[in-house]
């Protein structure tokens, strides 16, 4: 049949534009039709380093080229790459698919187009195709060679391993020498090669397409992959640099992220002239909206930096792309620029409805040519990576194994069914390897306030990708949660885990990973099975709680007598005598509580009948194994004793070292760290209290005639004495701990441990002040009251703004003079500030903590010492304008600007963590106190537990360590460190009711605004127990009940 003529339109003989349209055709249908006219010839730069040259009519939009570049490459998945040229004023900007090419390319001759990656998406799993990969590799290996990307020398070495095993396979000295020779990947390679050398060893029979794919999982872990800065200054004039990417618009001062607007929190972005305006949606708990004002370099400059942004926001915030705006009839008002072409969702949508031919590509720099198949094969993608069986082993992690082979058949048809997603190459692990848990995504605090609406689409099926050590890769979507992201392990670690990253990676405090997977769905009858394989008793699942918590007690002297020993070898800057202090007093611990945990476990073995000792019932119990155990724990008393001078000596050197408090903080951000370093000095003195109340929960279970009763009342004795003994110099430790941690998170503060002082409460409370109320975050002693702001800065430290001393201070209700719910007003001898609580209950615990403190304070000599500022102190920090007294001199203006100079300054060029107990309150809103950190030592649990989230359909099992108001998730107990953690203050505890359709036993629900998550524990006693110690951590103990439960001391 021929072709039907087109007839020109009225518009078209005028020499109007034909309406291009926006691409909704799928690849491999013909392209929308471009105007008749003269062609002109773009040259493109493709990723490899070669040029093509296509032509195009003039007036087509810059959709057709971008097509053309896609149909010639096959790409599939070309939606996530762009075009980017130098413009007449030599500022490289993107090429707008909807404009002509040649209104934005004047002089094509003169001008080489770059076919580049312009959307990184949060996690490379999601990308379906190896040719996807393998673009997004050479742009990561590019951006290494240009400086673009940096991180450490071990990254770097460890990245450009994987590139050179995809390029000449597998190690030979002599061949990686001269390959290394030849090709210069970064500048100053020599001083790496044999750290890529090592590194290259490790990826034996790899092939191309897994060595991109392990490239990607590295690269996406550090903190600069697909970040491009735009120099801007901020409202002090200091020099910053701004970017975006998946999560949001990142602030950047030199190469160190400083701050993170996360889309959700963006109401508005918008550009007047130079200045770049991101207008933020209001807090909950604030009455003022804040609007955060950028100088760029010119307008084109901050015009391009917003279309940047109007891009990312679109391609992964929305379902489909946005329809244009209706055209003015007069006038037209700001920019008529929106986001063209299909969002992720649509090209994850696409890919997954398949009907597109693969076909073979070729790898310019590679000896080993990756051929895809020319069809897809079902049969083949569940062959290449096991899915991580969700199965709850009530037994230890060992008879995953048998769990795993029963449910392959099921595992097997779901993934065939899912025909859409093309799993990516696999790698050659082993079966304990294969059973890792992979998926998850890096979000920021912000994210928590992330509406549930924008998060619909984490239920769509994830594709699969290998198993790597650490490999945390999943939905592409946000999650509250995000990674624990203190920092990458040690390079002592690295040969042992080379998948990984040892970047650290400063985010956000409030961390986890999307570790669903919705396919592993357990059946009722693979649980009853598991019930009838185990004891059920109580007394067992005590036993075996101490089992699961001397398991994570052993890998917390690790992090002391393993991990720090390491560390500190390989530096000199601790003194010999500290050093024999410390590793001389808990290795023998560490020494002695291996054999204990092996003995116990092998008790568990017997109980739960891997022999036939059971049957006579000589191993049912647990009480001879722990009186045993205890009263050899007796002759450690000698170093337990040590740890108060441990921890007071180790304090003073760091204040004298400025080497050795670098090193302890750089320590600290590590991931093995994942609690401040002092606390683990103290857990062998919490660690008693655990066995005191394990054995308190035994004797009450069993009955006196019980054959395991004596031994346990008996053992029970021993650790009650050993308790008593240092139970009071835990007490004044963990006073000085706390001073020394809060020290850390203060800023414009040196002296705040002096002997005496002691630590009552820390939380956020608004501030009334001439602009409103403003949140800080206060910190009560038993003789000051501190308030700061959270600065934007590096250090993520609380600037104190001012304090007040709490001799001769008064405490009055002010609801009615100010208007303001759960207001007070504190006066004190010389200035008076008025705060509000968020709630009434929290009003009443700071009401009540400040009234006890102002009454220490009058019983002790006299006021308390002059804080020393290691700044000067702001000169109108320190009383409210309106207080009415004639011998006020000074003038609370705490206005928005001043606010924002303490954000964006700089005042201290030193990473800290972020993800402390002060961080959370200050967005959670809310507050603890002393006796709550008490409590919370002593509720301490770890153990398996099922997790689903609230709109998926399976559960997952995950390793859950609760300690410090946090659960910290592992994928096994074997794991040296925490793939995320979620911080539970603010939290609700409740059991899901009828309507949530949750129907099995021992559930319990946490939510927190939008955010719900279903736990599952293994029997009724662990259940009660989750519960027991997750209660303790969202609801705040009353200070009078608690006040007879410990009692204060000063060290």
């Amino acid at each position: 049949m021929g072709e039907t003529e087109q007839r020109p339109t009225a518009g078209s003989r005028l020499g109007a534009q034909e309406n291009a349209g926006i691409s909704t055709l799928e690849h491999g249908q013909k392209p929308p039709m471009t105007p008749p006219g003269k062609l002109i010839s773009i040259k493109i730069q493709m990723l490899d380093d070669t040029q093509e040259t296509f032509d195009v009519p003039q007036r087509a939009p810059g959709k057709v080229l971008h097509d053309a570049v896609c149909n010639h490459l096959n790409l599939v998945e070309g939606d996530y790459f762009g075009l980017e040229f130098p413009d007449h004023k030599k500022m490289m900007v993107w090429l707008d698919l909807l404009k002509p090419v040649m209104k934005q390319i004047r002089r094509p001759k003169h001008v080489v187009v770059k076919f580049v990656v312009k959307f990184f998406p949060p996690d490379h799993a999601q990308l379906q195709e190896e040719l996807t990969r393998y673009l997004f590799a050479l742009q990561v290996k590019q951006d290494l060679a240009q400086g673009r990307l940096t991180c450490n020398d071990t990254s770097t070495a460890l990245l450009i391993s994987h590139i050179v095993q995809s390029e000449i396979g597998d190690f030979d000295e002599t061949i990686d020498r001269e390959h290394l020779a030849k090709n210069k990947y970064i500048p100053q390679q020599e001083a790496l090669e044999d750290k890529i050398m090592e590194f290259h060893r490790s990826h034996m029979g790899q092939t191309p397409a897994e060595s991109d794919f392990q490239l990607l999982e590295i690269a996406r872990r550090l903190e600069m992959y697909g970040i491009r800065l735009h120099p801007a200054k901020d409202r002090e004039g200091t020099k910053i640099n701004l970017a975006v990417a998946n999560t949001g618009i990142l602030v950047f001062q030199g190469h160190t992220k400083i701050n993170a607007f996360n889309w959700a929190k963006v109401r508005k972005l918008s550009f007047k002239r130079k200045r770049f305006l991101i207008k933020l949606r209001p807090d909950v708990n604030s009455s003022f909206q804040d609007t955060l004002e950028f100088l760029m370099a010119s307008r084109d400059f901050c015009k391009s930096f917003w279309k940047i942004c109007v891009e990312h926001h679109a391609f992964f915030r929305l379902f489909e792309e946005p329809k244009p705006k209706p055209k003015p009839v007069l006038f037209s008002r700001g920019s008529s620029f929106r986001f063209s072409g299909r969002t992720q969702k649509q090209v994850l949508d696409y890919v997954k409805e398949g009907g597109h031919k693969k076909v073979q590509f070729e790898r310019k720099h590679s000896k080993i040519h990756s051929i895809r198949s020319l069809t897809a094969q079902p049969s083949e993608q569940h062959t290449e990576v096991p899915k991580q069986s969700s199965g709850f082993a009530y037994g230890d992690d060992n008879d995953a194994a048998a769990v795993q082979s029963c449910r392959q058949g099921k595992e097997l048809k779901a993934s065939t069914e899912d025909t859409g997603q093309h799993k990516s190459p696999s790698l050659k692990k082993s079966p304990k390897e294969s059973k890792k848990v992979d998926g998850a995504v890096v979000s920021t605090v912000e994210e928590e306030e992330e509406p549930a609406k924008d998060r619909m689409q984490q239920n769509r099926p994830q594709s699969q990708q290998p198993s790597t050590a650490g490999s945390l890769t999943g939905s592409p979507h946000l999650s509250e949660l995000s990674i624990n992201s203190q920092g990458g392990p040690s390079v002592a670690n690295m040969s042992l885990s080379p998948n990984l990253s040892p970047d650290a990676k400063q985010a956000s405090p409030l961390i986890s990973p999307l570790l669903n997977d919705p396919s592993c769905i357990r059946t009722d009858d693979e649980e009853e099975v598991k019930r009838k394989r185990f004891p059920t008793e109580k007394a067992y699942f005590i036993a075996k709680e101490v089992a699961t918590t001397e398991r994570t007690y052993l890998k917390d002297l690790e992090v002391i007598t393993s991990w720090f020993q390491s560390a500190v070898s390989k530096e000199d800057c601790m003194p010999d005598t500290l050093k024999s202090l410390i590793f001389s007093n808990f290795e023998p611990l560490h020494k002695f509580h291996t054999g204990f945990l092996k003995e116990v476990e092998q008790r568990l073995a017997l109980w739960e009948g891997r022999s036939n000792a059971h049957v006579k019932g000589d191993y049912q119990r647990i009480g001879d194994v722990m009186l045993k155990n205890i009263q050899s724990m007796k002759q450690l008393t000698i170093h337990l004793w040590k740890h108060n001078e441990i921890l007071m000596e180790l304090e003073n050197e760091i204040k004298n070292s400025r080497k050795l408090e670098t090193f302890c903080r750089d320590f600290e951000l590590q991931k093995v760290c994942y609690l401040p370093l002092n606390t683990f000095l103290l857990r062998p003195l919490h660690r008693l209290m655990h066995y005191k109340q394990i054995m308190e929960r035994l004797c009450k279970h069993y009955s006196p005639n019980h054959t395991d009763f004596r031994d346990s009342r008996a053992a029970l004795a021993e650790i009650s004495e050993m308790v008593a003994q240092l139970h009071g110099n835990m007490i004044k430790m963990e006073n000085f701990q706390k001073l020394h941690e809060l020290r850390k998170d203060l800023l414009g503060i040196d002296n705040l441990v002096v002997p005496g002082r002691e630590f009552i409460r820390l939380g956020s409370l608004s501030k009334l002040s001439g602009k409103g109320l403003q949140q800080r975050m206060f910190f009560l002693f038993n003789d000051i009251l501190l308030y700061t702001s959270r600065g934007l800065t590096a250090s993520n430290q609380f600037k104190v703004h001012g304090h007040l001393p709490l001799y001769g201070m008064t405490i009055e209700e002010s609801e009615e003079e100010w208007g303001v719910p759960h207001c007070l007003t504190l006066r004190g001898q010389h200035q008076s500030i008025v705060v509000a609580a968020s709630t009434r209950a929290e009003k009443d615990k700071w009401t009540e903590d400040v009234q006890m403190a102002i009454d220490l304070a009058e019983k002790s000599s006299g006021p308390a010492p002059e804080l020393l500022a290691s700044s000067p102190p702001d000169s109108n920090a320190f009383s409210l304008h309106f207080i009415e007294s004639p011998d006020e001199t000074t003038v609370d203006q705490e206005s928005e600007d001043d606010l924002s100079a303490s954000r964006t300054s700089l005042e201290r060029q030193s990473p800290h963590r972020g993800n402390t107990t002060v961080h959370v309150c200050w967005h959670r809103n809310t507050s603890v106190s002393m006796i709550d950190f008490s409590i919370a030592v002593e509720n301490q649990l770890s153990g398996n537990l099922l997790r689903k989230f609230k709109n998926s359909n399976g559960w997952q099992k995950l390793w859950v360590v609760f300690t410090n108001f946090c659960m910290f998730f592992y994928k096994s107990h074997q794991d040296n460190h925490p793939l995320a953690s979620l911080p539970l203050l603010g939290y609700s505890l409740t059991i899901p009711s009828e309507s949530e359709n949750i129907h099995k036993d021992y559930v319990f629900k946490l939510h927190f605004k939008s955010h719900v998550y279903y736990f599952r524990a293994e029997s009724e006693y662990t259940f009660e127990r989750w519960m027991e110690v997750i209660r303790s951590a969202t609801s705040s103990a009353s200070r009078t009940r608690a006040l007879s439960h410990k009692e204060l001391h000063a060290y």
